[in-house]
């Protein structure tokens, strides 16, 4: 299988129904060795086109992960970023808001985290919790001190959708290409990975009482998920929903959409005109004495 980046891109103003869309593909590798022989290879190209971007210095990238417990937010991480320089790369993880970021409206908390030009930033989870399991759970609205409670439910979240593709518009004007994914994984999958968590010691940290309660809000998620998935990607900042239910196929789709996303930028290093050359000459005999 050759991974076309398209086959997983939700395109604007689709009506997303999740089971329509596999939790697993044919795999790309064969073996567990072309596996990581193919990932080094990603891995490598994405090194690469880091240094270009930096150096270029003319667009930002960001990465959105969102996902279900168990589906391999972290993981993708760690293993398709592992070779980019960490001075260009940062990570931010966004769970429950403090105290302080509630007295800010639901962006500020993220945006503040925002990419400079030449960097990378990841955000595992995001501001899209605020219309996902805030969506889920709306009690935790009225910690947020809106100052006046909708009375039409679908007003709020409408309007949320609307301040989220704003935000992504602006960014991509300004040079920041939004990337979102969305690991899909099947309950049964997770299932299984919660058990290896429980039966599997050095996994025991990674699982709480809260993650098999939120399980009970399977259905909730889904139904929310397909909303914003369908409202909120475009053609700006798409939402790409990768299989997940094999956990290294799912990172060698990631990481090809990403290479994908940086070749289409078409960068290039600064040229050197005239002056520079003659500096750097000059430069160079003070070096040679």
């Amino acid at each position: 299988m050759k991974i076309n980046s398209k086959d997983f891109c939700v395109r604007e103003g689709t009506e997303v129904n999740l089971r329509e869309w596999p939790t697993r593909v044919e795999p790309v590798y064969k073996s567990k060795q072309q596996y990581q022989t193919l990932l080094a290879e990603h891995v490598a190209q994405l090194s690469a086109l880091q240094q270009l971007l930096y150096a270029s210095n003319r667009h930002a990238i960001l990465l959105i992960f969102q996902a279900l417990d168990a589906a391999g937010k972290d993981g993708a991480i760690k293993h398709v970023m592992s070779g980019v320089n960490p001075q260009g790369c940062q990570v931010f993880s966004f769970k429950h808001p403090s105290a302080a970021e509630l007295q800010h409206d639901f962006l500020w908390r993220t945006t503040r985290n925002l990419p400079e030009r030449g960097r990378i930033g990841i955000f595992n989870r995001s501001y899209y919790e605020e219309v996902l399991i805030v969506r889920v759970h709306p009690e935790l609205l009225q910690s947020e001190g809106l100052p006046d409670a909708p009375h039409d439910d679908q007003v709020i979240w409408h309007d949320r959708y609307r301040s989220i593709k704003n935000l992504e518009r602006h960014l991509h004007c300004n040079g920041t290409r939004v990337i979102k994914f969305y690991l899909h994984l099947s309950k049964e999958e997770q299932r299984q990975r919660f058990l290896a968590r429980i039966d599997e010691p050095e996994k025991n940290w990674k699982f709480s009482l809260a993650d098999i309660e939120e399980r009970g809000f399977w259905k909730q998620y889904m139904q929310v998920y397909e909303e914003c998935l369908g409202a909120t990607s475009t053609r700006e900042a798409p939402w790409y929903v990768v299989p997940a239910d094999d956990k290294e196929n799912a990172r060698l789709i990631v990481s090809r959409i990403i290479l994908d996303t940086l070749a289409g930028l078409k960068m290039t290093y600064p040229k050197t005109g005239a002056q520079r050359r003659r500096e750097l000459q000059l430069i160079r005999k003070r070096l040679a004495k």
